[in-house]
């Protein structure tokens, strides 16, 4: 698993979903449910290595539009990729300081 733009790799075991992993790769990941797919703030853009991950289920769909998430977004807490991935978030902000928002990303969330 890639992490943009820190360009941060990580190995994952099998099973570990997206936040898992960016937690793990130490970096920040908006979630207020716990990780069950209901808050939307963990939405990541894949940037690479979608054919990898399952398609959305109806409940991600769900969770997306209830907390407009744009429709290319993924929930992280949702994503476990089965093959190498490269995942961004509007927060992780480029070539800024990790953790910094930013806010010209296109695929922002409200927060």
């Amino acid at each position: 698993m890639r992490f943009l733009p820190s360009g941060r790799i990580l190995r994952v075991t099998p099973g570990t979903n997206l936040l898992e992993a960016a937690r793990a790769a130490g970096l920040p990941i908006a979630q207020a449910c716990s990780g069950e797919g209901l808050c939307g703030r963990c939405a990541v853009l894949v940037v690479r290595g979608a054919d990898g991950i399952a398609p959305e289920r109806e409940p991600e769909r769900q969770a997306k539009r209830r907390n407009r998430v744009a429709p290319e977004l993924r929930l992280a807490c949702q994503v476990v990729p089965s093959t190498d991935v490269e995942v961004t978030a509007s927060y992780w902000g480029r070539g800024r300081d990790e953790g910094h928002p930013d806010r010209s990303f296109a695929g922002r969330t409200r927060g």
